[in-house]
């Protein structure tokens, strides 16, 4: 039986719990990209894979809380293996730069996920690897019954970064895919 990975591009496309904007981008419309191309990528290496957002216009729950919640109770119950929530970071020191992600606990099978899924990036898109932290207060990290991570994939208010996530999206469904497929042994 294949594995169940559950791809949550994070934020809604409009409205509550929509993503940071910057340079001329919104993060929701580039996680909605890269997290199609990524399910791809790891439906073709025999992954099972389930989105959050199947298409451009799926909008969950109609709050901040609802949409978490509708994201985690879809993971929750289609019984998926690991939980993959893919965001842009923001911050006001627009030189901040590189992907990272946050587990539940370290060590945990979320925290060494995301370890892989940032070698991946790191190697595909040439950004620096900021690190695995835990975070036990984030909701999708708190809330799921798998081992989870949530992946910063680079920073909107970045120019670089931002492009970069725009401009080739490939590069980074590339690079979480491959983490995946090492995270697992598989070549």
């Amino acid at each position: 039986m294949a594995v169940k990975l559950y791809i949550d591009q994070g934020h809604n496309p409009s409205g509550f719990n929509a993503g940071a904007e910057g340079n001329g981008y919104r993060e929701q419309d580039l996680v909605y990209e890269i997290g199609q191309r990524t399910a791809a990528r790891l439906r073709a290496a025999g992954f099972d894979v389930r989105l959050s957002r199947p298409t451009k216009e799926t909008q969950l729950g109609t709050s901040n809380a609802t949409s978490l919640a509708a994201r985690v109770n879809d993971a929750n119950a289609w019984g998926a293996d690991y939980f993959i929530s893919l965001h842009a970071n923001a911050s006001t020191n627009t030189a901040a730069s590189g992907s990272e992600a946050f587990a539940y606990r370290i060590p945990s099978g979320g925290a060494s996920l995301a370890e892989a899924i940032l070698r991946g990036l790191a190697a595909a898109t040439g950004l620096p690897d900021r690190g695995v932290s835990a975070r036990p207060g984030l909701y999708v990290l708190r809330r799921t019954r798998m081992p989870a991570t949530l992946v910063e994939l680079g920073f909107i208010t970045n120019a670089g970064d931002a492009a970069l996530m725009a401009s080739s999206p490939d590069l980074f469904a590339e690079g979480i895919a491959n983490g995946v497929v090492s995270y697992f042994g598989m070549s």
